[in-house]
């Protein structure tokens, strides 16, 4: 079978990125989707790595092409999913990890969503997050209050998601991801399982 995709969503501050690095020497081949945007690079930004930065004109002609899986305008600039890195990892047989917001989450189900594995990542209490943003010491109280109540509603659709990792403690997060990753594998698609129904009953008539 070709690849998966394993949608990851939670607060910012939940530790998902933590995870995937550590996770990453025992999941297999992976491809983690990196977002599309018009704004300009910030200091030390690399176009590929931070994101792939595109003119407004290239971005909406994208849209118009139907390549983006998900796309918002935020403050003015455009921030999406290209498919197009997507299928490519797909088709070599690699993990496809998607870490992407709620809404994210839901548009990429009405797309794809017999592809998707889903798994919300939180800490164990609003509380402990609060600490954690606040211990990172990277961005101001106004900032700190608006992902606070970003995550007060991002918790109430945690049951749109098909698993939870309760980051707790980092090494049983880990280890979750790591169990998750191989589950995605195993997920075939529509298309997927039509073929294998096909296959093995054409072995069978041999």
């Amino acid at each position: 079978m070709s690849g998966a995709i394993l949608v990851l969503s939670g607060p910012s501050g939940a530790g998902k990125s933590t995870i995937i690095r550590q996770a990453a020497p025992r999941i297999g081949p992976y491809y983690f989707s990196i977002s599309s945007t018009t704004r300009a690079p910030r200091e030390g930004e690399r176009d590929g790595v931070e994101y792939h930065f595109l003119t407004r004109t290239e971005f909406e002609a994208g849209i118009e092409a139907g390549d983006f899986l998900e796309y918002a305008e935020v403050h003015g600039n455009y921030y999406g999913t290209s498919l197009a890195p997507v299928h490519t990892a797909l088709a070599e047989g690699k993990l496809v990890i998607f870490d992407i917001d709620v809404q994210g989450h839901r548009l990429a189900r009405e797309a794809i969503g017999d592809r998707i594995t889903s798994a919300f990542i939180t800490p164990p209490s609003l509380t402990e997050l609060e600490r954690r943003l606040r211990e990172r010491s990277t961005e101001s109280e106004t900032v700190i209050k608006q992902r606070l109540a970003n995550a007060r509603e991002e918790i109430r659709a945690i049951d749109e998601f098909d698993y939870v990792i309760l980051n707790d403690a980092i090494e049983a997060a880990v280890e979750d991801f790591v169990a998750l990753a191989h589950t995605a594998r195993l997920k075939p698609g529509d298309r997927e399982r039509e073929v294998l129904v096909g296959r093995w009953l054409d072995g069978r008539l041999n």
